[in-house]
């Protein structure tokens, strides 16, 4: 059957074969899974008619364990339900998975495999998820790669109606989820006709319905519970035919060959390996290369892991194997060895292969790449003298010595296959642009294509590498691209950083995007890559795409100009026709946000074809030398040093995957030391601030919005102006003798021009980067200068001269978070406990092994934790009780100690035990007290103990950080609770309206009529008043705040809400790049926001309630700015006016209708909590 080719990846194709299958769908947003219901939303918008003719409901519910819940409700009332997950969010569905797979409910969880966080969170991919479900009775299906995911995932839906066990279809997580393949697509009216509709009747005959009655769920005891339970046996031995004959009915259908267990390779093979996933490309691959040199090898893929068929294993076995390998990408610490290689050796047991040596294996734990290298040293250690019975591939373990050698690195790729490599910075468009490519190489030639995107941690700032191979052979290479024939580099800091040209084969091409002219490049390139390209015959191409992006009207995006240079030289397509292409995806990309933006990427597009340059390799490159290089690290902490030399730097080269197992032996647990951060120095920014001494106003507005720290004001007395670097800008401050600097960390700037935009009198202009690196010199040497106590004042002036604790993140250019955060440190870093929410506040606060929550000269500095993505509230409110509980027994300890010597300083450090800004100065003086007083009896014990948890003494902040998503949704209920409880816990939400996160999806915070993610046609309902539910309590610190809109509220939020004793919420409104804004001017659209009504500025401080005071101030005034004039130049509004214009206009109606109603309740609450007049 001939069916149609489409290029898509594999979350992509998930959701296209669950669609047809599906009645309803019930949500929630986890990385890498995200996509399948995502699309399943925008099929949904677009009028996808399933194979009952209805298009699917979709329900986005609060959390993963929510979505579990509809889906059992669902089913239990009759429909067809479906959801997609990962990682902790499928750990969270198990509980329902017990009672749907008890129940015998048809149905599919559709799973991209991803790590389960432990000693650290890791989004990637592997099966410890996954295999977490072993135990809940559902069947488990994996598929390989993007085909069989297609093509299995129809099996998984067709086999659990028939079986009436549901089905979890799994694949891995980005490998296969992100990967873009050009497959084969099911036609619906195809999958309709092998549904046994009889089968659907039933399911629904059996469901819940109160005309037909019956009782579910009941409670059983220890007389017939077991019993009861063995009675499903016979419904999983039924599953295995079941699913045995789907895979049949497909093969018919397509001429595929799937069974349960593939066998792949020799005939006479000795040697096999069993394997699920991604992998079994990879190792099918190198089958073929060993086979082709005259061994004899082979592998078994595992599709049907659950139920396990031990006979349909033991057919697929050659005869002739004399070894066997078995490897799991999962790690079950303190268990005999991983589950499937568990199983295969409990499956030989009794067979004609029981004396067979089984060996055991892990791999690619958190998406470790695994190469055809790697599994050549599988089959190596099945012939070693000594093998190693269990091991690890891809690591080097010098600790337990598990670790395979690789012994070589072949090309194993088709011939014929071209493998390019693209290095990109994120959000600078490259991913999307290449994405375009290889659908536009798959959808336009009848090559076969393949892409993959290999991403850093950090968010919009970091490193991207796209992967793209097109051939005329299937491409089986599911691993990173390491032989390359083009390679291109976006941005031009990466050729000092990273190892990029020597990807090349002889004779390949190089692309660099710079600045630089041909005559410029000599000095420029570092000798090791000038060497590798004079040496190798690469062919090298330059193109200034900066300056075409500036003059075209794209700054900062020039990944449609490389683009198009990429067509140009590989000559894939026309160049015409390739322009061509790439101008109907901008169209099709761009067109929501508006006729200058498209028309802007097509001028891009024509430029990028034309004004390559051709570079004349010197032959003098051969003879380059490199310059001799010492890595510099200016800190006086031993373990910083240690830290940055063993794991941050060589991280920051890409070279982390060559770190044995024992440079982690010293934190096995996963603690970094803080302030690593300060030692990246990426240097990624295109432009950075230059300063005018001359026009500022020394407000310092530009260092309170830098979302990374980068510019900061400094006040110098006499000496330390005359000691400081050449060229460095003083002036006279403006309220005291000393001299005024503003300084630039230029290397750590990402060039998002807020401080320049913020600037009222305009003294900061932004400038190519490499005029300004002398300045860093200048930042280097200032930045620890003392703050001098007269300009310490406690409003946005003075607070901005004291120490930020959070610098250098990585968080987006232009972020509308991290403001707030790095603010709060300012306040209070030096004594503050953060529990983190898993989110963007997590990534950019603690992506390894950049830490950029930092210490002072004393070592102080926050104490940050992230523990899960719902359960924060409630790990922050551990951290207070751990905290309180510890000081409560010091207290005991001062009590003893008020009869003695040091009883005032006993005295002082209980009056102030409550009060965190005047209690350490009372709990240094008592501990210094301590340490120099002798004692006897009962208060010499007092004063042991107290003295021997004195970092607990004095009385410090507990924050808790987390965005939107965490506290309007999946954290809710623990948020409720904790400021319910009414104790001292402070916690600010980042509001960015959408799970930033995760890619932009509709949270409870979403406005009506935003488009987002899960809202592909535009939020209906309104927003949820978090604000107001916690007010409800009368007893909770509440404030809504928009440091753009007004910065002295925000400040003044933030220390209300540290001075009250008692539980406090402050939500902060912040610009996210998933709204469609320009990033360089978040703190302007803050300000618009409320100008329009859009965001409201208010506290509700209860501390005033007993001095007789209004408790409830409205911060900001009545609208003056059109709501829906304000919301239609976010893009995430004009893009429902353009795709369902009546539907905007009745939703902005709505919405604006909303905002009026919202500020009139408000500010009648000025009334209503105001003090009774007497």
């Amino acid at each position: 059957m001939a069916r149609k080719k489409k290029t898509m990846d594999g979350n992509t194709a998930a959701a296209h074969v669950s669609y047809a299958f599906t009645e309803v769908a019930a949500i929630y947003p986890i990385t890498p899974s995200s996509n399948m219901a995502e699309e399943t939303d925008a099929m949904a918008a677009r009028g996808v008619k399933n194979i009952f003719g209805q298009t699917v409901k979709v329900a986005e519910m609060e959390s993963e364990a929510g979505a579990a819940g509809a889906v059992h409700g669902s089913l239990s009332a009759g429909a067809l339900t479906t959801t997609y997950t990962a990682s902790q969010g499928l750990l969270l569905m198990i509980p329902n998975m017990y009672k749907i797979a008890g129940e015998l409910i048809p149905s599919v969880i559709h799973v991209s495999a991803r790590c389960v966080s432990t000693h650290a969170l890791n989004i990637f991919g592997d099966h410890s998820d996954v295999m977490a479900c072993r135990q809940t009775g559902y069947a488990m299906l994996c598929s390989a790669n993007v085909q069989e995911v297609m093509d299995l995932g129809a099996v998984a839906h067709l086999s659990t109606l028939k079986s009436r066990v549901p089905f979890l279809h799994f694949f891995d997580g980005f490998r296969t989820s992100h990967e873009i393949q050009k497959i084969e697509t099911w036609d619906y009216d195809d999958l309709k006709s092998m549904v046994d509709m009889e089968d659907i009747q039933a399911f629904r005959a059996r469901a819940l319905n109160p005309e037909r009655p019956v009782l579910r769920g009941s409670a059983e005891n220890s007389d017939i519970f077991f019993q009861h339970r063995e009675a499903c046996n016979k419904y999983y031995n039924d599953a295995i035919a079941t699913t045995e004959m789907y895979m049949d009915k497909v093969n018919e259908k397509l001429g595929t060959d799937y069974k349960l267990f593939n066998y792949y390779g020799a005939a006479d093979a000795d040697r096999v390996i069993v394997a699920m996933g991604s992998v079994c490309d990879t190792i099918q691959e190198t089958v073929d290369f060993l086979n082709a040199r005259g061994e004899k090898v082979g592998m078994i893929k595992v599709h049907l892991y659950r139920p396990f068929s031990v006979k349909h294993l033991l057919d697929v076995m050659p005869e002739s194997v004399k070894t066997i390998s078995v490897i799991d990408r999962t790690k079950e610490p303190g268990s005999l060895g991983e589950p499937l290689y568990l199983d295969v050796v409990a499956a030989l047991k009794g067979s004609k292969f029981e004396n067979v040596p089984v060996y055991g294996g892990r791999y690619g734990l958190g998406s470790k790449d695994t190469l055809p290298a790697h599994i050549i040293a599988v089959y190596n250690n099945m012939t070693a003298d000594a093998p190693k019975q269990q091991f690890t591939l891809s690591i080097h373990d010098d600790i337990t010595n598990l670790s395979l050698d690789v012994t070589e690195t072949p090309d194993t790729t088709p011939a014929g296959t071209t493998s390019c490599k693209f290095w990109g910075l994120g959000s600078d468009g490259t991913v999307g642009a290449n994405k375009d490519s290889i659908k536009i190489i798959g959808d336009h030639t009848d090559m076969y294509a393949q892409g993959y995107f290999f991403y850093d941690s950090k968010k919009s700032g970091g490193i991207t590498v796209s992967h793209l191979r097109f051939g005329s052979s299937p491409i089986t290479s599911t691993y990173l691209i390491n032989k390359a024939n083009f390679v291109a580099c976006h941005n031009p800091s990466y050729v000092t950083k990273y190892d990029m040209v020597q990807d090349l084969v002889p004779g390949g091409t190089f692309l660099l995007n710079c600045i630089w002219t041909p005559e410029e490049l000599d000095k420029q390139l570092p000798a090791a890559m000038k060497r590798y390209i004079a040496e190798n015959d690469i062919q090298f191409y330059t193109i200034n795409g900066i300056k075409i992006a500036e003059e075209v009207g794209l700054p900062g995006r020039a990944s449609t100009i490389l683009q198009s240079a990429f067509f140009t030289i590989s000559g894939i397509l026309p160049v015409e026709e390739a322009i061509g292409y790439m101008k109907e995806k901008v169209v099709a990309k761009f067109s929501k946000k508006g006729e200058a933006i498209v028309n802007a990427n097509h001028a891009g597009i024509e430029r990028g074809s034309q004004e390559l340059v051709k570079i004349d390799v010197p032959a003098s490159w051969k003879d380059a030398v490199d310059e001799p290089a010492e890595l510099a690290i200016p800190t006086e902490r031993p373990e910083m040093k240690k830290f940055v030399k063993e794991i941050l730097d060589p991280v920051g080269r890409l070279h982390g995957d060559d770190l044995p197992v024992s440079t982690f032996v010293d934190c096995a647990d996963g603690v970094y030391p803080q302030g690593s951060a300060a030692f990246e120095k990426r240097g990624i920014a295109i432009t950075v601030p230059e300063w005018d001494g001359t026009k500022c106003a020394q407000c310092n507005l530009c260092s309170m919005v830098c979302p990374h720290a980068v510019i900061r004001p400094v006040c110098l007395d006499a000496d330390e102006a005359a000691n400081t670097p050449e060229g460095t800008k003083m002036v006279d401050h403006k309220r005291t003798p000393y001299k005024y600097a503003l300084i630039v960390s230029t290397l750590d700037c990402t060039g998002c021009g807020s401080c320049a935009n913020v600037c009222p009198t305009k003294s900061l202009t932004m400038k190519p980067i490499a005029s300004q690196l002398d300045e860093q010199k200048v930042f280097d040497a200032l930045v620890d200068v003392e703050a001098k106590p007269e300009v310490l004042t406690n409003n946005t002036i003075g607070v901005q001269f004291r120490k930020p604790y959070l610098e250098f993140s990585g968080a987006c250019a232009g972020c509308g978070e991290t403001p707030y955060a790095k603010l709060v440190t300012q306040l209070y870093g030096d004594k503050m406990y953060i529990a983190n929410a898993t989110g963007c506040s997590s990534i950019w606060g603690g992506s390894a092994p950049s830490t950029p929550y930092t210490v002072d000269k004393k070592g102080h500095g926050p104490a940050w934790s992230n523990s899960l993505f719902e359960d924060n509230a409630e790990f922050g409110y551990g951290m207070m009780l751990a905290q309180k509980q510890i000081r409560e027994r010091l207290a005991m300890d001062a009590q003893v100690l008020l009869d003695t010597a040091v009883a005032d300083k006993a005295q002082a450090w209980l009056d102030t035990y409550e009060n965190a800004e005047t209690n350490t100065a009372a709990a240094d003086a008592l501990i210094d007290a301590l340490k120099n007083t002798a004692f006897d009896g009962a208060a010499a014990d007092a004063a042991a103990d107290f003295l021997k948890d004195a970092d607990y003494a004095a009385k410090k902040y507990q924050f808790i950080f987390g965005g939107d998503g965490w506290a309007y949704d999946i954290g809710f209920g623990g948020l409720d609770h904790v400021i319910a409880s009414n104790e001292d816990v402070n916690i600010v939400v980042f509001d960015t309206e959408v799970y930033s996160n995760t890619g932009g999806q509709a949270s409870k915070a979403t406005p009506t009529g935003a488009v987002a993610k899960f809202a592909a046609s535009g939020k209906v309902v309104k927003k949820k008043d978090l604000a107001q539910i916690a007010m409800s309590y009368g007893y909770v610190y509440v404030a809504q705040v928009a440091m753009g809109a007004n910065a002295a509220q925000c400040l003044k939020a933030f220390q209300e809400a540290a001075a009250y004793n008692g539980p406090s919420i402050i939500i902060c409104y912040a610009p996210c790049i998933n709204h469609g804004i320009k990033m360089p001017f978040n703190q302007t659209e803050q300000k618009k926001a409320v100008a329009a009504g859009y965001w409201n500025l208010f506290r509700y401080n209860p501390a005033l309630i007993a001095e007789g005071k209004n408790p409830f101030s409205l911060d900001s005034k009545a609208p003056s700015a059109d709501y829906v004039e304000f919301i239609e130049g976010e893009t995430r509004y004009s893009a429902l006016k353009r795709a369902f214009p009546g539907k905007a206009e009745e939703l902005f109606a709505i919405a604006a209708d909303n905002s009026i109603e919202k500020y009139n309740k408000l500010a009648k609450l000025v009334d209503y909590y105001a003090p009774d007049a007497e």
